[in-house]
């Protein structure tokens, strides 16, 4: 017998059919002599209706406020997710947040998990029955209910996964695998088999919608073996993994696009000492989380301080630079929300040469312009006009060799 976590997102739940079919894959799982722990999302399109009944009432919320309102969706489809899994005969208990005590920092609308009470968890899985869990959201230590951030609930499964020491955690999407880039984008793309968690951690920061951030950080830490799934299909879908040697053959294994980007630039920067650690530590200040950060040469004793945030972010951000220009007597500031990213990403990169100038090359010849580079041990990543993402991405997939054989056979990571 394992035990098995199954995540289940907004359109795995976005009707009665829907969520009908996720209660038959959990008892089937169950059935199979496993125990078993949901973790469910709220149904597709609610986040997004509550989050605008908050922007038809102030375009700066109360983020405390706010969290006490979009966590609400998560409380509806887990008492739907429930009462499916007892019609079909079977034995389920669902828990908010706050139930199984899923403590998070007080980072409205961005909490990071602290800690999990399993024992309430294990408790109902001793007495048969599937345990219904509300993805992304917590509670800090004054009990106000916290959010995790879109895609939230992966996290959530990830951390009970860790917490319960399950054998696997699956995350079911809309999507039967991690693709080498987006289908949407690149008709050539493909499923990958098996993808190393560092991999999957670059694409994640990158912009691929497949998994959050901080699940893959939490699977990595906790070595928690990873698949991602489709809840409409029985394909085997991805193995997240830890990195074995045939991963380091393929110099490039995936392709990733953010248009979620915004670009803010400090001119006339003084050169001295612990400017830099003003202006950022101000955005962390307000848990704003920097990308790109591109610094030009002085010149006059003067610099310039470019760096990329998401949109999400972009307002909060200019707020806080219009007081940092001040006070560190910088020239002024800039801010642009039409740019994206564009980048390449692959354990192999470690041992070829050569990578970034091909990345480079290619996108010169299709006439798309760099405004600010950015690199990591396994990574290139190139601002760009938004206007050119989906034309980079398919030269740049062409380019490393990624596109799909015409037999349409996945490749292994």
């Amino acid at each position: 017998m394992a035990l098995i976590v199954q995540k289940y997102g907004g359109t795995s739940v976005g009707d009665i059919e829907r969520i009908k079919n996720v209660a038959r894959r959990a008892l089937a799982t169950r059935k199979q002599g496993h125990d078993v722990v949901l973790v469910v999302s709220a149904m597709a399109g609610e986040t997004n209706r509550l989050l605008n009944l908050v922007a038809q009432i102030t375009d700066r919320p109360n983020e405390r406020e706010q969290d006490v309102i979009v966590a609400t969706g998560e409380q509806v489809s887990i008492g739907l997710v429930s009462l499916a899994i007892q019609a079909q005969r079977g034995k389920a208990t669902s828990f908010l947040g706050h139930q199984c005590r899923i403590l998070t920092d007080s980072a409205f609308s961005k909490a990071r998990i602290k800690s999990i009470d399993s024992e309430r968890i294990f408790s109902v899985l001793k007495n048969g029955h599937i345990a219904v869990i509300a993805g992304f959201q917590g509670v800090d230590e004054n009990g106000n209910v916290t959010t995790l951030g879109r895609g939230g609930s992966d996290t959530t499964a990830v951390a009970i996964a860790a917490a319960l020491k399950a054998d696997a955690c699956e995350i079911y999407t809309d999507v039967d695998g991690v693709y080498t880039t987006d289908p949407n984008v690149c008709a050539a793309a493909r499923k990958l088999d098996r993808i190393s968690y560092e991999e999957m951690l670059e694409l994640a920061s990158l912009g691929a919608k497949v998994l959050q951030i901080r699940s893959v950080e939490l699977a990595m830490k906790y070595k928690v073996p990873l698949w991602v799934k489709s809840s409409f299909s029985d394909d085997p879908g991805t193995l997240v993994c830890e990195e074995d040697k045939s991963m380091e053959d393929v110099v490039v294994s995936g392709i990733a696009y953010d248009r979620n980007e915004a670009k803010l630039s400090i001119r006339g920067v003084p050169d001295v000492p612990g400017v830099a650690a003003k202006i950022f530590g101000a955005l962390d200040a307000k848990n704003i989380v920097v990308d790109m950060i591109v610094q030009t040469v002085s010149k006059e004793g003067k610099t310039d301080v470019t760096f990329t945030v998401g949109k999400s972010d972009f307002v909060k951000a200019k707020d806080v630079l219009k007081k940092v220009v001040r006070s560190i007597k910088a020239e002024g500031m800039d801010a642009d929300e039409n740019v994206a990213k564009v980048s390449i990403v692959g354990v192999g990169m470690r041992n070829h040469s050569g990578v970034a100038a091909r990345m480079f090359r290619v996108l010169a010849a299709e006439g798309v312009n760099l405004q600010a580079i950015s690199t990591s041990e396994i990574k290139v990543s190139a601002l760009i006009d938004p206007k050119y993402v989906e034309l980079a991405v398919r030269a740049l997939h062409s380019e490393f060799g990624l596109d799909a054989r015409p037999s349409g056979s996945a490749a292994a990571g």
